[in-house]
């Protein structure tokens, strides 16, 4: 079974200095039918304005990933870690038993645009950790490059969820499959562009929901960026 989800049907809110269409219900944001998918629980396409951001707050047992677009990400916690988060960068910020952080865009004439991206961990109370690696196009491009996953597999960031995370880049005949568990879910989120799904056309910000399939086919892109994800039942 697949699903489609098309990018105007997601949530939306303006707060001037951020603009965030969420795929999934959060904060001012709730539709019982779409509470998360699997162990995915946010995924939110966020805009922040030059100058502004997140202020300091606090976060508990969640794995959250930042996928950067566009711009930087100036990233700070309670841990020490101060970084800053370009496009190509996966990174991986396990809340644990509690962790504060501040998150911003500290360019004067530029827009940061992201994706906030939360799992639910499957142990908790852990002790908090962070981890950022960059994945450059090449990586990336004609397939599906692992980045974040339970064990660290092939260079990704360590999640401590059953889940695995695919990034890819396509244009033209480039395709790629994907090998599915049918006891699995899988949530297909296309970033930008146009790309067929199983057959089933996609353009940005449209998100696929697959369930009982065996096979994940991407192909007939045009400058498209995905992101793919394996998920527990």
């Amino acid at each position: 079974m697949l699903q489609i989800r098309r990018s105007q049907e997601r949530g939306y809110a303006d707060h001037g200095w951020l603009r965030s269409y969420h795929s999934f219900s959060f904060a001012g944001y709730f539709d019982p039918a779409h509470m998360g998918f699997g162990n995915l629980r946010v995924i939110n396409e966020d805009r922040v304005a030059a100058g502004a951001g997140f202020g300091t707050h606090g976060h508990r047992d969640m794995e959250i990933i930042s996928y950067v677009l566009s711009g930087e990400l100036a990233h700070k916690d309670s841990m020490g870690n101060v970084e800053s988060i370009p496009p190509g960068d996966v990174q991986r910020m396990s809340a644990g038993r509690g962790v504060m952080h501040s998150e911003f865009n500290h360019k004067a004439d530029q827009t940061t645009h992201f994706l906030q991206i939360w799992i639910e961990p499957n142990v908790k109370g852990i002790e908090p950790g962070y981890e950022q690696k960059s994945f450059d196009a090449a990586q990336k491009r004609g397939k599906l490059r692992l980045v974040a996953s339970p064990d660290g597999a092939e260079g990704s960031v360590l999640i401590h969820a059953d889940a695995r995370l695919y990034a890819g880049l396509f244009d033209g005949a480039e395709e790629a499959t994907l090998t599915l568990d049918k006891e699995r879910k899988t949530y297909v989120h296309l970033v930008r562009g146009e790309l067929e799904v199983n057959g089933q056309k996609l353009s940005g910000g449209d998100a696929a929901k697959l369930e009982g399939e065996s096979q994940l086919r991407l192909a007939a892109a045009k400058d498209a960026e995905v992101l793919v994800f394996d998920l527990q039942p």
